[in-house]
């Protein structure tokens, strides 16, 4: 069932901010996920048909009344006109919340940025008129020493610390989480944490090709690790049958390790549908067939050269086990790629990659090479934060198995007070 979300700060995209552009991914994911969702915020702009606006102006930290009534909280001071602030921001966001299954706040549970609008969203939490909400803390005030003058003793500045009713607290990271238990006095599994997370397509220039095959063969899947390339033709002088059996002594161990070929078996050789269907009987045999994907011929045509490209900024490691190489251009393009690169050890390979590659008899058993794969992939810093932020920070993988799972969460309470 689809819900209707607020997403609340004091401004929104195109306004730039680390904040703004995080609620700005907030909204696409969600609405790509075929949810209503209501920016509410001082200033900004919805780009998006499927993204409403609503402008609250006194939400924003700009806002000349705001300005001057901070500038009195700010040295201790309550000012006059501070409940009167607090009634109007109250009424619009009324209005602004109407109709919605849980409201989603931006840092103005936290940070005393905008005071008015933090009290008055915490008379609407005390309220069933208003939708359950969601305290998204990136920041605290009363955790950081640069915001400490700011604060003082009693209302309204306690409101940042105290935990408020009908209230879901979520932080960006462990540390934060922290901050708001000590700050709050609430218990640790009272606090969410729900990370920030990157445009692993966008961020690599991934052409939509190549996200349909990381879809297509669950690459992205978190655990599977780690994806080895073979960008190669299947003939015999490639010396697929030890990558098989390398994969196999991978998956052992308990590891979700991937082999993916891409090129198809190599029209100029005798033999190569023979060599592809020993291949498969290989992968049956050793129990690993899920786990080898043979691009161009499982797809019937030739992978496109941008996903083969893409592909070595995607695998965790070049596997090149081949018995004879003319030259080894793979080897360059997965050094342009910073792809670690485990390779059989011949002249033509050494006279590319020197002492940057870590080698192996291409007669080897499959184990000593499946140990330097371990070894080469556990010694590279880069390598292992690839892997993990690929299958933990990818904002889809995020939105998927967090955010979506929490906003039904805490949109299913507001069911259960009706």
């Amino acid at each position: 069932m689809a819900l209707r979300v607020g997403l609340l700060h004091y401004t929104a995209p195109p306004v730039v901010g680390g904040v703004e552009a995080v609620l700005g991914r907030h909204a696409r994911l969600l609405a790509d996920a075929g949810h209503s969702v209501r920016v509410i915020a001082g200033r900004g702009r919805s780009r998006d048909r499927r993204i409403e606006l609503f402008r609250v102006p006194l939400a924003d930290t700009r806002h000349p009344a705001i300005r001057v009534a901070r500038a009195a909280l700010d040295a201790g001071d309550v000012p006059a006109v501070f409940d009167g602030l607090v009634d109007e921001l109250e009424a619009v966001l009324r209005e602004a919340v109407a109709g919605l299954d849980v409201l989603v706040a931006h840092n103005a549970c936290g940070l005393h940025f905008n005071l008015p609008l933090t009290a008055a969203l915490r008379r609407l939490a005390g309220t069933t008129v208003a939708p359950p909400l969601v305290a998204w803390q990136h920041d605290l005030a009363w955790a950081s020493e640069q915001h400490r003058p700011a604060l003082h003793p009693g209302a309204p500045w306690d409101l940042l610390r105290t935990p408020w009713p009908r209230t879901t607290y979520v932080t960006i990271s462990a540390s934060r989480q922290a901050d708001q238990v000590r700050l709050s006095g609430l218990r640790p599994d009272e606090v969410r944490i729900v990370p920030n997370g990157i445009d692993v397509d966008g961020l690599l220039g991934l052409h939509p090709g190549t996200r349909q095959v990381i879809d297509s063969l669950g690459l992205a899947r978190s655990g599977v690790w780690p994806v080895l390339l073979v960008p190669v033709r299947i003939t015999p002088r490639k010396n697929l049958e030890l990558a098989l059996r390398v994969l196999a002594v991978l998956r052992a161990d308990g590891t979700d390790a991937r082999l993916v070929v891409t090129g198809p078996a190599d029209p100029h050789a005798r033999g190569t549908d023979a060599g592809v269907s020993a291949l498969r009987k290989l992968a049956d045999r050793l129990g690993v067939s899920a786990a080898v994907h043979l691009l161009a011929v499982d797809r019937g045509r030739r992978t496109p050269t941008r996903v083969v490209t893409d592909l070595f900024r995607v695998a965790d490691a070049l596997l090149l086990p081949s018995r004879d190489e003319g030259f080894g251009l793979p080897v360059l393009e997965a050094a342009v790629s910073r792809l670690p690169i485990v390779c059989a050890d011949l002249p033509t390979l050494r006279e590319v990659a020197g002492d940057d590659a870590s080698y192996f008899d291409p007669d080897a058993d499959p184990e000593p090479v499946a140990e330097l794969l371990r070894r080469r992939l556990e010694a590279d810093p880069t390598a292992r934060l690839a892997a993990r932020t690929r299958s933990a920070y990818d904002w889809e993988a995020i939105f998927a198995t967090q955010i979506e799972p929490l906003l039904r969460e805490v949109a299913g309470r507001r069911g259960r007070e009706d």
